[in-house]
C-alpha cells in the first residue's frame, strides 16, 4: 500500500505539470504546419468524460480552432502524428513519462472534413498499442515519448478513397483506479485519403459511445501487478488487406 501511495502521488504531480496535444502531421517528408488541417485546442488539458461530444475530436472545455486544410495522404502509407505538451515546434516535451497508457488512431469517412462535427457515428480504429512490455512496466505513451511523440500510424490501402477524420488519441491512466480519472487526449486531423482500392468496408462504432466508465481498459489501477491490459474500443481493421 505504501508504494501504490507513492506511485498516486507522483501522478498528481504529473497530472499538473505535463498535458499534451497532437499538433502536426507528417506525411512522406512534408510536415505540416502546427494546427494547419488539425483541429488544435485551446488548452493542452484532457477530456474525462467518455459520454460527452467532446470524446470524438476535443472541444468544450479545451475550444479547438477551426482549420480550412485538408491534407492528402496516399492510401497504404504510414503517416505521423507529433505529440508535444505545447505547440511550440522546437521542444521535444511530449507528455510527461507518468501519464502511462495505451495509443491508438481511427478513421471517420465523411462528406467534408473541414466542416464535419466529429462526434456521432462512422469511425474505425486502424491501430492500437497498449501495454507493450508488461515485464519493464513500459507502456505504449512511454514507446511514444522515446519516439520523440512522432505516433506511427498506417493508413489502410483497403478503404475507399475521400475525405478522413483521423482521430490519434493517447488515454493516460495514472488517476484511472477512480470512475472518471482516466484522462483520453485526441485531436482530429482533416485528411483526404488518395489511391484507396475500397475492397473493405469496415464495421464502425459511435464516439461518444465506445467507451465506457466501467471498461476494464478505461477504470484500472495500473500500480498493481498488471499481467496485460484489454485496450478500450474495437480491434483495428487489418490496413493491409487489398
Amino acid at each position: 500500500m505504501k508504494i501504490q501511495n507513492t506511485f498516486s502521488l507522483a501522478a498528481l504531480v504529473g497530472a499538473a505539470s505535463s498535458h499534451t496535444i497532437f499538433t502536426q502531421l507528417t506525411v512522406g517528408s512534408t510536415i505540416t504546419g502546427i494546427g494547419q488541417g488539425i483541429r488544435d485546442p485551446s488548452y493542452d488539458g484532457p477530456i474525462t468524460d467518455v459520454t460527452s461530444n467532446n470524446i470524438a475530436c476535443n472541444g468544450g472545455p479545451n475550444p479547438t480552432t477551426a482549420t480550412s486544410k485538408i491534407i492528402d495522404v496516399p492510401a497504404g502509407t504510414t503517416v505521423k502524428a507529433r505529440w508535444r505538451h505545447t505547440q511550440q515546434s522546437g521542444s521535444n516535451d511530449v507528455i510527461d513519462p507518468g501519464h502511462k497508457g495505451p495509443v491508438m488512431a481511427y478513421l471517420k469517412k465523411v462528406t467534408n472534413a473541414a466542416t464535419d462535427p466529429g462526434y456521432g457515428s462512422g469511425w474505425f480504429k486502424i491501430s492500437e498499442a497498449g501495454f507493450t512490455n508488461p515485464t519493464a512496466g513500459t507502456w505504449a505513451v512511454n514507446d511514444l515519448i522515446a519516439a520523440l511523440g512522432e505516433q506511427s500510424i498506417p493508413i489502410p490501402e483497403c478503404i475507399a478513397p475521400g475525405q478522413y477524420l483521423l482521430r490519434a488519441e493517447l488515454i493516460a491512466l495514472h488517476g484511472a483506479r477512480a470512475s472518471g480519472g482516466a484522462q483520453f487526449y485526441m485531436e482530429c486531423a482533416q485528411i483526404n485519403i488518395t489511391g484507396g482500392t475500397g475492397a473493405k468496408t469496415p464495421a464502425t462504432v459511435s464516439l461518444p459511445g465506445a467507451y465506457k466508465a466501467t471498461d476494464p481498459g478505461v477504470l484500472i489501477d495500473i500500480y498493481q501487478n498488471l499481467k496485460g491490459y484489454t485496450i478500450p474500443g474495437e480491434s483495428p481493421i487489418l490496413y493491409h488487406i487489398a
